[in-house]
């Protein structure tokens, strides 16, 4: 289980949904974006189920911590943890990779760049 604490409050969630959001987070605020997603949470007073529109991005003050749950229930969402890591891939730098497979000369296309100057 997992504490978020953000805009001066805290809420209760579950460890993986807390991490896919602090990811989330992060990833938005390397692209200088923002976005809302909704998390369901726990309130820690008496225990109750709610659902928190948490706004994200470069201004977001967000952290987590880990802590005992008292019942032992983890909050899950599983979908929602997959579509934050699908949000969180999607905003991830593109990076070229080499292409690992041998060029084949014959098939490649030769210019005589002398022939239109």
């Amino acid at each position: 289980m997992q504490r978020i604490y953000y805009a001066g409050d805290h809420f209760l969630t579950g460890t993986e949904i807390g991490n896919a959001l602090v990811s989330y987070a992060a990833a938005l605020a390397q692209r200088g974006t923002a976005g809302a997603i909704e998390i369901p949470v726990r309130h820690e007073d008496d225990g109750r189920a709610a659902v928190v529109n948490f706004l994200v991005g470069p201004a977001s003050q967000i952290m987590t911590e880990e802590i005992e749950s008292r019942d032992g229930e983890e909050v899950r969402d599983d979908e929602l943890v997959k579509r934050l890591r699908v949000l969180t891939a999607e905003l991830a730098p593109m990076h070229p990779m080499a292409s690992h497979t041998p060029i084949d000369r014959e098939d490649s296309v030769g210019y005589d760049w002398t022939d239109e100057v």
